[in-house]
């Protein structure tokens, strides 16, 4: 009967032990990244996502071509398209949408400048911030470090492109109205600034994807700091 038991307290003992054990090589892998290794992990893990998204949306459809980012006309303005497009008017509001995404394809590669200079000037509170958060720890950084100067270098590009199409002033005009009854929000009366937001959700969108297949298959990047970084730490 001692003996019994004592063979039940052994098995038990020996699981936690191992549990312990197991508990501590993963603690180990960890502590085996230098502050080097994390550092560069992150930043090449951060240039990834964001260089992969811009040749993504940088391109002819890279807006146009992919129903995730595809910048429609705005809320309510849906309806009055269709109602255009039945007095014969489609083909304007076809050209109009077509010079939205245009101008978005045309904006993102300015991105680059900044998305780099973000990864370079990162502190040890942004990497701890990006270890510790959640699946989106990345693209928040880049929303947080970029998004207000990336609106200034957008905007002039879009308004550019959005010039050529007389069905782009005629909008404004009709939006201005529709913003002052509370129809529409404030930032989306002028069609520039709609394109120009849509273009900036979309480039974080895309930064959001590349994130999550780092995450997901560090491996699978096949960069070795990468994989031992996300492959250690999540």
């Amino acid at each position: 009967m001692y003996r019994r038991h004592f063979n039940s307290a052994s098995v038990s003992a020996l699981g936690l032990l191992l549990w312990s054990t197991a508990q501590q090589v993963h603690a180990l892998s960890l502590a085996d990244l230098s502050d080097k290794e994390a550092n560069q992990g992150l930043k090449t893990a951060l240039e990834k996502s964001a260089l992969a998204a811009v040749g993504l949306l940088g391109k002819t459809d890279g807006f146009l071509g992919n129903e995730k980012v595809r910048i429609p006309l705005p809320g309510y303005l849906e309806d009055a398209a269709k109602w255009l497009k039945k007095l014969g008017q489609g083909k304007r509001v076809d050209e109009l949408v077509t010079s939205m995404n245009r101008a978005a394809e045309a904006a993102v590669p300015l991105a680059k400048d900044a998305l780099v200079g973000a990864v370079k000037s990162m502190n040890f509170n942004d990497a701890k911030n990006i270890l510790s958060g959640g699946e989106n720890a990345m693209t928040n950084f880049f929303a947080e470090k970029t998004r207000t100067p990336l609106f200034g270098k957008f905007l002039p590009v879009v308004t550019q492109a959005t010039e050529r199409v007389g069905a782009a002033a005629q909008y404004n005009q009709l939006a201005g109205k529709a913003a002052g009854l509370g129809l529409i929000k404030k930032e989306d009366a002028s069609i520039q600034d709609y394109i120009t937001h849509k273009t900036l959700d979309g480039l974080y969108l895309m930064i959001g994807e590349q994130e999550k297949n780092i995450r997901q298959d560090p491996i699978g990047t096949g960069s070795a700091v990468l994989k031992k970084v996300f492959g250690a730490s999540f």
